[in-house]
This record gives structure tokens, C-alpha cells and sequence, in this order.
């Protein structure tokens, strides 16, 4: 299944969304540990230090294995037997040494993909290993053959799941209880990991968002069981450009079309495959793949020189191997590249982990050009902006809030290569100002903003907060106000 046929498969996996059991449901009922406890507060410099060390890796490999091998798809078809699971001939060493062959310094593995079958023995109740044809810990295996290897480590974990129906507007607290119970195994049995990469959640396809199934929750809980495992989110669809919104490294999936832009100065990961799919087809043994000349002249050394790394994916056969073929090309690329040390350096960048305290609030402005209302700025929808009154060169939009908020982060969003509104800077100056006894007073003030321009500030509570701009009919994407941990 691709995402297009993803619509059709949800009618049929509500009905086959399975209990989660009476532990899963004492949890859900009693207060959530996030809520009960303080947001774990992650260190700037050691999170820098972690993101440095991530892009020294510089080229890693995806391995997707999972129900879907089987079935000649891209997503497992949720109501089909675990039995169908059967790499009977698994090989992890293989897979590690065709990963050292091409001097990759890292991996990561799908314990569950899309459909929710997982790789690893569950105590949750949900469809595993255990129940398939060949009930052995895939997870452990790998991380063993990987590690003995002398290769990093890291886990892919999809939080859309339908065969428990995990999806848009059928979250629940018990849902969200099995999603933690599900990491923490993962993130407690296996050893230390580089990264954890989550996929399916707040994306235009599967549509969970962040308010439904919190960030911070999940991310508080992965930073208090391994506080130097990366998280990062395949959000690029909704969060594009070059910010850390609700990641810790940027994800551009390339073989979806997302394309890392020129002078990125943020940690980032571009995924593709040597295959033309992420999961094993039959044509596979015979079928063309990617060159190692492309991968390496056009992919992997200028995504390094752009502060990105990249993960190649191999996907193993029914037999749980890579094909001669994938083994072969692996070892070419290998003989054209190797690592030659750390990753040119990067600076500190700003991530977002907790919700915009703006977003869907009454907002008022100075003036909009016809129908782009100030709205547009506070919508979390980066496609959509306000823009000032047409001739007008001093404009300004405001946010106000029923009761005083409490916000140490701002973000200033210019909609730059939107349509209508063109690839250069409008703005010449702006400022921030925040409303106290009936008086303005100002926080932040700058000239023309950088394309994703952050400010963290002295924690400020205020009802109203300003932005105002100067220039040619200035616009802005999103204004976002944020009580980041810190």
C-alpha cells in the first residue's frame, strides 16, 4: 500500500483494532506521568554536541523489514496473519557487514511500521514476532550484529498503527498508553540509541497531529529513558524549511520529493532507497538500482557539505538477506567514498518541542490586503500568511489571549517563495511588544529577519503580544509564541 491507498485501509482496521489490555487501560485511566512531573529540560550545548556527532556519521543505512515484505507492498495490510511473517534465513551479520562495506557508520531498523506489526516481543498485546513464522527478537538481532560491528545504532517507530487503530480522531488515552509502553520497551531493552526516527504522526497523509497525540509528552519520555537518543519526526511536509520544528534533526524524506534546501543551517537526514521502494518486491534480484556514482557524486557528498547526512535503504528479501545485487552496489559505493573525518561544524539552532500558545487565537492587524486576515498568521499552517495593506510600508498583528500567558520563545516566519509573494524580504525592520498597564513594551526588535527567525527571551506573561513590521507590503507565515523547557 502507498499513501494514496491509505484512506481505503482505515474503514477495514477499525474493526480490527485489537484490546490493548486491562495494564494499558489502568494506565490510560490514572494521571499520565507526563502531566504529573516537570517537562525534562534537555541541555543546548549537549544536544549541539549529539546533533555534531550525528552528521560526523555522515551516511547511514535504512533497513526495512516488516509484514509488508511479504506481501509485494509498501504498508502491511492490517488484517492479514502475523504468520505471514517468515525471513527464515535472517541474517543481521550480513546485513552489518554490506553496511561497513560502503563505510556507513550507522543503521536503523523499522520495528513497526505503518500496518503495527512489530519486530520485537511485545508485552503490549499487540501483533509481534512471537505470534509469526519465525518467532525470534528481530529488534535484538539486529542491534547485536550492528554493535559487534562497531556501527551506531538506530530505531524507526511509526506511530500511525491500524491494527490498533491509531490514527486521526480515534486517538485515546489508552492509545497514547500503548505508544508509550511500546517506546519504553524499545528504548529500555536494546541499549543505547543515536535516534530514534518517528514517522506517521502530524504528516498531510496520516494526519495525527501534535495536539492529539502530544510531542512533548512522547518526547519527554524518550529524553528521561535515554537523554542522548535523538528524536526527529518526518514533519518536513508540514513544518518545511530549514527550522527544527518538533525535532531534533531535520527529516527530508528525498524519495517522497522533499528536497533539502541550498545553505541549510540546521542538523538534517535525507532518506532514500537503493531499491526503487522502502520494502522487498520479487523484481528485486534483477531490477536496476540506484548507481553508486549517483548516490555518491549527487547525493551523499553534497547533502554532507549541507549539514545533512544520508540514509540509504536496503531492503532484505522474504528470506531476511539483501539480494547479490544490493550487496554488490553497497560494496561499489564503498570503493568510491569514504568518511574523512568530522562534519563541518554547526551552530546552535533552536528547537521547538511544546505547542504554539498562539495558534488559533483571535488575532487583529493594522490593516490586510483584501483576504488575508491576520488569522493566517496564528493557523500553524505554514502554506497560508497574512499580508499588510497594500501601499502600506507600517503595519502590525497581535495575538490576544482570554487570560495571561507565560512564553519564553518566539518565531517570526516570512512567507518567502510563496506564490504572490515572491523570494525576497519584504520586511526592514520589526519588533515585538508585549501589552502591561495599558502600555506597550517592547521585547525583541531586529532587521530583516532571517527565513525562520527565533528569539528566546527572559520568560514573559502578557494577554496581548505584538508583532510590527516596516517595509513594501510585508507578510508574515506564522508568528509563534512558545514556553519551551529551558
Amino acid at each position: 500500500m502507498n499513501r494514496r491507498d491509505f484512506a481505503k485501509t482505515l474503514a477495514v482496521a477499525g474493526a480490527f483494532a485489537g484490546g490493548m489490555g486491562s495494564a494499558l487501560r489502568a494506565s490510560a485511566a490514572a494521571p499520565s506521568a507526563a502531566k504529573a512531573r516537570q517537562h525534562v529540560v534537555v541541555d543546548p550545548a549537549r544536544l549541539q554536541s549529539l546533533q555534531q556527532a550525528f552528521l560526523d556519521l555522515r551516511f547511514g543505512m535504512f533497513i526495512h523489514l516488516n509484514m509488508a515484505t511479504f506481501e509485494e507492498r509498501e504498508w502491511g495490510d492490517p488484517v492479514l496473519s502475523p504468520k505471514l511473517f517468515d525471513p527464515k534465513h535472517l541474517d543481521t551479520d550480513q546485513w552489518a557487514q554490506a553496511a561497513k562495506s560502503a563505510n556507513m557508520g550507522y543503521a536503523c531498523l523499522t520495528t513497526k511500521h505503518h500496518d503495527g506489526f512489530c519486530l520485537w516481543p511485545t508485552k503490549t498485546g499487540s501483533a509481534n514476532v512471537m505470534q509469526s513464522s519465525f518467532p525470534h527478537d528481530v529488534v535484538r538481532r539486529y542491534v547485536d550484529s550492528f554493535r559487534k560491528a562497531g556501527l551506531k545504532v538506530c530505531l524507526y517507530f511509526s506511530i500511525l498503527d491500524l491494527r490498533q487503530d491509531i490514527r486521526a480522531r480515534t486517538v485515546t488515552p489508552e492509545k497514547i498508553a500503548l505508544v508509550k509502553a511500546q517506546l519504553t520497551e524499545l528504548l529500555t531493552n536494546y541499549g543505547p540509541l543515536t535516534a530514534l526516527i518517528l514517522d506517521g504522526w502530524n504528516a498531510s497523509w496520516s494526519r495525527i497531529s501534535y495536539a492529539e497525540l502530544p510531542y512533548r509528552e512522547i518526547y519527554d519520555l524518550v529524553k528521561s529513558l535515554q537523554p542522548d537518543c535523538l528524536l526527529t519526526d518526518h514533519n518536513a511536509g508540514s513544518y518545511p524549511g530549514t527550522a527544527l520544528y518538533y525535532t531534533d534533526i531535520k527529516q527530508y524524506e528525498q524519495h517522497a520529493g522533499q528536497k533539502i534546501p541550498p545553505d541549510s543551517p540546521v542538523p538534517s537526514q535525507s532518506g532514500t532507497t537503493l531499491q526503487s521502494d522502502w520494502f522487498w518486491k520479487k523484481a528485486y534480484p534483477t531490477s536496476e538500482l540506484a548507481s553508486a556514482k549517483t548516490i555518491v557524486e549527487e547525493w551523499l557528498v553534497p547533502f554532507n557539505e549541507n549539514h545533512c547526512n544520508l540514509i540509504l535503504n536496503v531492503a532484505p528479501n522474504r528470506d531476511g538477506r539483501f539480494d547479490d545485487n544490493a550487496v554488490a552496489r553497497l560494496a561499489e559505493i564503498g570503493r568510491l567514498w569514504k568518511n574523512t573525518g568530522p562534519a563541518a561544524k554547526i551552530g546552535r539552532s533552536v528547537t521547538i518541542t511544546t505547542p504554539d500558545l498562539a495558534a488559533g487565537r483571535p488575532a487583529w492587524a493594522s490593516a490586510s490586503d483584501e483576504a488575508v486576515g491576520p488569522d493566517q498568521a496564528f493557523d500553524d499552517n505554514f502554506r497560508s500568511y497574512w499580508l499588510a495593506d497594500r501601499g502600506k510600508e507600517d503595519a502590525w498583528i497581535e495575538v490576544r489571549f482570554d487570560e495571561p500567558v507565560s512564553f519564553n520563545t518566539l518565531s517570526i516566519v516570512e512567507p518567502l517563495h510563496a506564490e504572490g509573494y515572491g523570494d525576497a524580504s519584504r520586511i526592514a525592520s520589526y519588533k515585538v511588544e508585549v501589552e502591561r498597564d495599558g502600555a506597550w513594551t517592547e521585547l525583541v526588535a531586529g532587521t530583516t529577519p532571517a527565513p525562520y527567525q527565533f528569539h528566546e527571551t527572559a520568560r514573559t506573561t502578557a494577554r496581548r503580544v505584538r508583532l510590527s513590521v516596516k517595509g513594501r507590503q510585508p507578510g508574515i507565515t506564522e508568528f509563534g509564541i512558545y514556553d519551551e523547557p529551558r
